[in-house]
C-alpha cells in the first residue's frame, strides 16, 4: 500500500508546516497543502488547522511508492517515457489505491518526479514524466501550449472510408435527464475541440477500422467523444456508445469480460498513445511506442 502512517517526533513545540519544511524537505506551499489534505494526526486526531503546532510524537500519512518493474522505454537526465499498460491508473484515486504510474515514477526517480499529462486508465501507451520540478513545469506548459505532437492508434466500429477532421466543441456538463451523467459531450457551448483522423486499415471480418488520431486540442476524452460523434465509437469503449444501464454496471464493476466483449467488442478500450514528438532544450524527440498494439487489441477482442 503506497500510503502508510508513519511516526515522527518534534523535539520541541513548532508549527507543523515548519517541521515538514525543515525535516522532510517540503516547500511551504506543499507543506500547507499537505496539512489541509488531512495528512497529520496527533493522538489519533486529524489536524485540521494549516497553522497548527506539533510537539513530541505524531503521525503523518506518507506516500511510499512501490514498483512493479515497469522500465522506461526512453529517458534523459530531465524526463522519462513509459509505455503504460491498459488498466493502470496514472494517478492514485485515493489513499487506498494499491498502484499507479506515480508509484513507478517516484520509486525510480524520487519524490520530485511527476507525470506531465494524463491518459485514461484503460488507454495504453506513451506517458511522459519529469524527473524534477523545473522540467515538470516546462513540459506541462508545452502540453498546455500544444507544442506536443501526440498520435494515437484506435480500432473503431464500422468502416471509415476517408480521412476526416472532426471539429466539434466539447463540454463537461451535468445532464439531469440521464441515468449516467456523460463526462463529456459535443455541445455548441463547449470549448473548441479538433481531432484529425487518418484511416489506416479496414478489417471486414470484424467490421472495424484501424485509425490514427491526432488531437489538436487536449480536452478530456476528446478522441473517444469525437469518434462517437461521427458514429464510429472506439471498440471496447464501456461508456460512449453504450446503453446507460450497461454504463452503470461497468462503473459498478458489475459486467464480466465476456459480456463486455459482446456489447462493446473488446474487454478493454482499444485506444493507444502511440507517438509523441516535441523539442525540449534544443533537442528534437520523435518517440514511438514499443507495444504491439494490434496484437494486444485482437487478444482483447477474445
Amino acid at each position: 500500500m503506497p500510503f502508510v502512517l508513519k511516526d515522527f517526533v518534534a523535539p520541541k513545540r513548532m508549527k507543523a508546516f515548519l517541521f515538514l519544511i525543515r525535516e522532510l524537505g517540503f516547500t511551504q506551499r506543499d507543506a500547507q497543502r499537505y496539512i489541509s489534505k488531512g495528512r497529520i494526526f496527533i493522538d489519533g486526531e486529524l489536524m485540521r488547522d494549516p497553522g497548527g503546532d506539533v510537539e513530541g510524537l505524531f503521525q503523518c500519512v506518507m506516500f511510499e511508492p512501490v514498483s512493479r518493474g515497469l522500465d522506461p522505454v526512453f529517458q534523459t537526465k530531465s524526463f522519462a517515457l513509459f509505455d503504460k499498460p491498459s488498466g493502470v491508473l496514472v494517478h492514485p484515486q485515493n489513499r487506498h489505491t494499491p498502484y499507479s504510474m506515480v508509484d513507478e515514477i517516484r520509486h525510480r526517480f524520487g519524490p520530485h518526479a511527476n507525470i506531465t499529462h494524463r491518459i485514461d486508465q484503460e488507454t495504453s501507451g506513451l506517458l511522459l514524466s519529469a524527473k524534477d520540478k523545473e522540467s515538470e513545469r516546462t513540459l506541462k506548459l508545452m502540453f498546455e501550449n500544444r507544442e506536443m505532437d501526440k498520435r494515437y492508434l484506435a480500432f473503431v466500429h464500422g468502416k471509415m472510408d476517408a480521412d476526416v477532421t472532426i471539429d466539434a466543441p466539447l463540454i463537461r456538463q451535468p445532464d439531469d435527464s440521464a441515468l449516467v451523467r456523460m463526462i463529456v459531450k459535443v455541445h455548441v457551448e463547449g470549448k473548441p475541440s479538433r481531432t484529425d483522423i487518418k484511416v489506416l486499415h479496414y478489417f471486414p471480418e470484424h467490421d472495424m477500422t484501424l485509425v490514427e488520431a491526432k488531437p489538436l486540442t487536449g480536452r478530456q476524452h476528446q478522441i473517444r467523444v469525437h469518434l462517437f460523434h461521427v458514429k464510429h465509437p472506439i471498440v471496447g469503449d464501456p461508456i460512449y456508445g453504450q446503453d446507460e444501464e450497461d454504463v452503470i454496471r461497468f462503473l459498478d464493476k458489475g459486467i464480466s469480460d465476456e459480456e463486455r466483449i459482446g456489447k462493446s467488442g473488446a474487454k478493454r478500450l482499444l485506444l493507444h498513445a502511440n507517438r509523441l514528438a516535441f523539442t525540449f532544450e534544443g533537442v528534437r524527440y520523435d518517440l514511438v511506442s514499443q507495444t504491439n498494439f494490434i496484437s494486444e487489441a485482437f487478444e482483447a477482442m477474445g
